[in-house]
């Protein structure tokens, strides 16, 4: 590969490949002109604490960097150049809110969420979860739905709860499938981890064995269908578990110590689901907004995000407690939050570092630093040369082909992976922990990237570049579709300048040179991080 080309552009990027993203403002339009005043109640207790902390001062992102940044945050997907072209030449001084409406109520968004939940929910048809793909198919689309749909988040997660029937035809009963284990504690564990964000094999003994308890009489069978398998209330699942084992049998008993009436014949999920979902409930609401803002600015304001316990205190506990009131006050609408966050001065700060020592990540006064995940970065690499992948998955039968104009980010089943996907940190959903993925960069990712046929191939055989970079009557048009393409912004004048003088110096035909632009760019830091 050409490393003069590269070493060209960390002068004019004013960052080295792999070094993160420290550059100047000067070099490259990340902040705006303006210091952010609150815009409501996120923002009065994030920049009280700023203030308080003597951090300083912070600044709102540049819109270049804004339109980028929330594509990728909402739906996945890098703006298109027409997109970001319309958004530019928009001077409503409402122009981001309308953009976040309009991105939350795209398709995108529930192809984007529901992988999230399907890592959190562990949709995957092999080893060791082994759904089969029959039912993560109906899975995925019953989650994607729910997403695309709205629905409240209190009645998709008492679906989950208390679903019974066919695996097959029934898609929320995989969520008890999904565990590794049936064994009453195993599944009290997932429901905690996914709802309370709490890791409850830390709990102690007897209050584990209580929670458990609500889940002795969930039944399985098989059926003359092969590989379907259905989930039922078992009134007499928990008399025979207790009989086997000799033990005396449990007795329900909520995570807060108190004791629930539940008849003989009453099925005691949906007695759990009621206590889960109350709107006093301490856990619940408390965790998805928790976890919204995890994956909206890198960290929860309680961290981990399925860490929560007393020992464990928010870092800004009256916005945490605020963000609870307000989704529940709202019918438990999930966009309701994402609004929230997304409209925020905090969540629209640059991600520059204010002047002085940096400033802890606990007081968000930045916006992070972070690699693009394995799914949206091959995404985006295919959008830009108009390339696709490949998908299969010969076992289980029946065999699995992924058409290949279907997205990465659209993968139903963890199962089906590949060497790129793996490489850059994508999960085995085998545990629905968050931190399964891995989004930290390593020097075989780097290599990848610069130096792979796979990459290069994607660039050589790329219509769509070759079209986008034809020459015409102005050069510089063509520098900006390429910029506007890959880093979604217009290039200054500047990196205009070294790119010329490059692909006029003679040494490589026009057209080559521009796609040793293009490499050099898909190989910085501004396009495989968010920022």
């Amino acid at each position: 590969m050409l490393m003069n080309v590269l070493r060209r552009f960390e002068v004019l990027l004013g960052v080295a490949v792999g070094a993160g993203l420290q550059c100047a403002a000067a070099a490259i339009p990340f902040e705006g002109p303006v210091a952010p005043a609150p815009n409501g109640r996120i923002d009065e207790w994030i920049f009280a604490q700023v203030q308080q902390r003597h951090i300083g001062p912070v600044t709102l992102c540049s819109d270049a960097v804004f339109v980028r940044r929330v594509y990728l945050d909402v739906i996945g997907t890098l703006p298109t150049p027409d997109e970001l072209r319309a958004f530019y030449q928009n001077r409503s001084p409402d122009r981001r809110r309308a953009l976040i409406d309009r991105l939350l109520d795209r398709e995108e968004f529930a192809d984007y969420w529901a992988l999230k939940w399907g890592d959190l929910l562990r949709i995957k048809a092999e080893f060791p979860i082994n759904l089969w793909p029959n039912a993560v198919q109906g899975y995925h689309r019953w989650v994607r739905t729910c997403l695309l749909e709205n629905t409240p988040y209190d009645r998709f997660a008492r679906d989950l709860l208390t679903a019974s029937g066919s695996n097959f035809r029934v898609p929320p009963v995989n969520f008890y499938r999904a565990v590794q284990g049936r064994d009453p504690a195993a599944i009290a564990k997932a429901v905690a981890l996914t709802f309370m964000g709490a890791r409850a094999e830390s709990w102690p003994p007897d209050r584990l064995a209580g929670m458990a308890a609500f889940f002795a009489s969930i039944g399985f069978k098989s059926s003359a269908e092969w590989k379907e398998e259905i989930v039922f209330f078992d009134p007499d699942a928990a008399r025979n578990t207790n009989a086997a084992t000799t033990a005396p049998r449990a007795v329900p008993l909520f995570p807060d110590g108190t004791r629930p009436g539940i008849g003989p014949d009453q099925d005691p999920r949906k007695v759990f689901a009621d206590w889960l979902t109350a709107p006093d409930n301490p856990w619940f609401a408390r965790a998805i907004v928790n976890r919204i803002w995890s994956w909206l600015l890198g960290r929860g304001l309680v961290h981990e995000p399925d860490d929560l316990r007393p020992d464990n205190p928010p870092s800004h506990p009256e916005l945490l407690a605020w963000l609870e009131q307000e989704l529940v006050a709202h019918q438990y609408d999930l966009k309701h939050i994402y609004r929230l966050i997304l409209n925020s001065r905090t969540y629209q700060l640059s991600s520059v570092p204010p002047q002085g020592p940096p400033p802890p990540e606990d007081s968000f006064a930045r916006y992070p630093l972070r690699r693009l995940e394995a799914e949206v970065l091959i995404d985006a690499l295919c959008s830009i040369t108009g390339t696709t992948e490949k998908y299969s998955s010969a076992i289980p039968e029946p065999f699995t082909f992924i058409p290949e104009r279907q997205r990465s980010i659209a993968l139903a089943d963890g199962s089906i992976t590949s060497p790129f996907l793996e490489m850059f940190g994508r999960p085995p959903r085998d545990t629905g922990l968050e931190s399964e993925r891995n989004n930290r960069t390593t020097a075989s990712q780097q290599l990848h990237l610069l130096n792979s046929s796979h990459i290069q191939r994607k660039l050589e055989q790329s219509r769509k570049l070759r079209t986008l970079l034809q020459a015409g009557p102005n050069p510089r048009e063509s520098l900006n579709r390429l910029y506007l393409t890959i880093l979604s912004r217009y290039p200054t004048d500047t990196e205009a300048e070294a790119a010329r003088a490059y692909v006029q110096s003679g040494n490589t035909p026009a057209r080559e040179a521009m796609l040793d632009v293009a490499w050099a760019l898909i190989n910085s830091p501004e396009f495989l991080y968010r920022h």
